[in-house]
């Protein structure tokens, strides 16, 4: 194959390597543009195993981006989520792991942690790379990439269920949720709900949303139950997105995507997307 050839033959695993670390598939596209432009200025007789080397190459770049990307994140207009994608563009996603490792619960609860935390985590879990090979793209010991791993595969499972729902049961829980909410069945709705369930609502300063989490069941209740018409005129429809089913609804004339994260089969968090920049590379069904 030619220089082109491979490349294009792991773009989208490189894709999706750099949106699992970034959370935006704006940045992951520049990351992927510029490990390109490494790629064709590189002796290939030089390099032995291409897709190692682009591994290496868009994780270090995507690393670098990511330090400054969290200093923008904190100055960010309320609750910041990932960018919703098509399941075609997050790279693979033919085995649960790899699902888990793009859903919403997943990037987001990334975002708690390091740099260098989340590229081992990522490369470990997503893409099975051994830790001498991990150790060597971000440049740490071999002890502590594994140590790398371990703190952050504890830190994401911590109040998570053991188990991960399937696509079935995330639609049957937003079929389920459809049908309280365009009821108004508030006692329907309480059962679908933890006690300590929280919404984060993405506006990004330029759609109206909570600045803040809405924590808690009761609350969650009462922020529902103050747009359940938007239900009961049937704007609501369930999609995919992140390779998990998503619920899409209108508010005005705007568009919300919503997300759910699931533990033992009641939802613990919504994550709702309503800055459009964020909706521009998926397509609701209605």
């Amino acid at each position: 194959m030619t220089g082109v050839d491979d490349f294009e033959a792991y773009r989208p695993l490189l894709l999706g390597l750099a949106y699992r670390l970034l959370g935006s598939m704006w940045d992951a596209e520049d990351v992927v543009q510029d490990a390109w432009l490494r790629w064709s200025a590189t002796d290939r007789e030089d390099v032995r195993e291409p897709r190692a080397f682009l591994i290496t190459v868009v994780s270090r770049l995507a690393l670098d981006q990511l330090r400054s990307a969290r200093v923008k994140r904190e100055a960010y207009t309320g609750p910041w989520l990932p960018e919703p994608v098509e399941d075609g563009d997050a790279g693979p996603l033919d085995t649960a792991e790899l699902r888990d490792t793009v859903s919403f619960a997943t990037l987001h609860l990334m975002e708690r942690l390091s740099p260098p935390e989340r590229a081992v985590f990522v490369l470990r879990e997503a893409f099975e790379l051994p830790y001498d090979q991990i150790a060597a793209i971000i440049d740490v010991s071999v002890a502590n990439a594994r140590q790398l791993h371990h703190r952050a595969a504890r830190r994401l499972s911590e109040g998570r269920g053991r188990f991960r729902p399937s696509a079935e049961e995330h639609a049957e829980l937003f079929t389920r949720f459809l049908a309280a909410a365009g009821g108004g069945d508030l006692e329907a709705l309480t059962e679908l709900f933890h006690d300590d369930v929280v919404y984060y609502s993405d506006g990004g300063g330029k759609i109206r949303a909570a600045l803040r989490p809405i924590i808690g069941r009761d609350k969650v209740l009462r922020f529902f139950a103050g747009v359940w018409e938007r239900y009961e005129r049937g704007g609501a429809a369930i999609g995919a997105a992140n390779g998990q089913p998503v619920l899409w609804s209108r508010l005005g004339e705007h568009t919300q995507l919503l997300a759910l994260d699931v533990r033992d089969g009641r939802v613990q968090a919504l994550y709702g997307v309503l800055n459009p920049d964020k909706l521009t590379r998926v397509r609701p069904p209605m």
